[in-house]
């Protein structure tokens, strides 16, 4: 099986602007989070997908493999599935590019999920990490999962799913992680399909594979990503590196 990981990298970004071009320990968020996801030995092929000049150049400079997205993508699935609609490959593996840190365990589980799936049952998977705090689980920015007894997701929500009605009863609740292992089929047919009506809604990328009957393996890791997201978590990660 043929794997990538490709690692789709805006310059821009609301909250933080040129953060992937923020000085991490002696070189740029971006390079640090490529040069990790290569020394996991995981891939086949790492690629940055990007149509910022300044991280093209970055990545080009340091002889790591980059491309240059040729649209404007308002979700990182369509700017990977442009990248690779006409490679030779079986699964890509989607790595955000604010998350240096890299989980490789968790990586590892994503790509195993695959090897198992001999009947092809499986369009993609990802990560959910469980909640306890109030405050995380009532955060509209912690998208929720809830998924069947076979683990495969039923639905995602800024919401708090699922509801108590019972406060009597345990209840366990996911936060879903947006790193994704995809099928190449699953990933295509999703960058030709429009945006689904819950998928406007909800502001949820994955919905849109729901929508469209795709099935999505959930799979549960303790671990907890870090990304930056503003200037004070890359002054948290400066500590770290």
């Amino acid at each position: 099986m043929n794997i990538v990981a490709m690692i789709p990298a805006r310059y821009s970004a609301s909250r933080f602007p040129g953060k992937l071009m923020k000085d991490l320990g002696g070189k740029p968020v971006i390079l640090q989070t490529y040069e990790a996801t290569k020394n996991t030995n995981l891939f086949n092929d790492v690629y940055v997908v990007t149509g910022s000049n300044t991280i093209f150049d970055l990545i080009s400079n340091a002889q790591g493999k980059v491309i240059r997205s040729k649209k404007e993508h308002n979700c990182g699935s369509d700017r990977i599935a442009e990248a690779v609609e006409f490679m030779d490959v079986d699964l890509i593996v989607n790595v955000q590019g604010d998350e240096p840190f890299i989980d490789e365990n968790s990586l590892k589980k994503l790509i195993d999920v695959f090897s198992k799936d001999t009947d092809r049952k499986i369009d993609l998977a990802s990560l959910m990490v469980p909640m306890t705090k109030v405050e995380e689980i009532e955060n509209p920015n912690n998208v929720k999962v809830i998924t069947d007894i076979h683990d495969f997701a039923i639905y995602f929500s800024r919401n708090v799913i699922p509801h108590q009605r019972d406060k009597t009863e345990k209840v366990l609740y996911y936060k879903h992680k947006g790193i994704y292992a995809f099928r190449k089929e699953a990933l295509i047919e999703f960058y030709h399909t429009q945006m689904t009506p819950i998928e406007k809604a909800e502001k949820i990328e994955c919905i849109r594979y729901l929508e469209m009957g795709k099935k999505i393996k959930m799979i549960e890791t303790a671990t907890e990503s870090i990304g930056i997201d503003t200037p004070e978590d890359l002054e948290e990660a400066k500590k770290m590196i």
